[in-house]
């Protein structure tokens, strides 16, 4: 019983060290800057993100990214949530149907 619950303790150790260690290298990891004089915005990313299924269809055959880059950040990535939201039905989708 006690050998058992050593191994699992030393599962556990095991595991929490890799979650810390990674967590330890992934807060180096850096985005370059963006080089673009005028960055896509908000308006931008909610268009891309209501483009969405035409643009994965679109990037299977050409070289077209569903994600702009160099994008102006956090307003960029906010309206390409809701963009992608609105045109995948959003959270209400499913109550409708109750």
């Amino acid at each position: 019983m006690k050998t058992q619950r050593y191994v699992m303790l030393k599962r556990y150790r095991t595991f929490g060290i890799l979650v810390v260690a990674a967590a330890v290298l992934s807060a180096c990891a850096t985005q370059p800057p963006p080089q673009a004089f005028e960055p896509p915005g908000f308006w931008a990313g909610l268009f891309h993100g209501f483009t969405i299924f035409f643009s994965l269809i679109g990037s299977i055959f050409t070289e077209h990214r569903i994600y702009a880059f160099p994008n102006s950040g956090g307003w960029y990535d906010f309206g390409y949530f809701l963009g992608a939201s609105m045109f995948l039905g959003g959270s209400g989708a499913g109550a409708g149907s109750r």
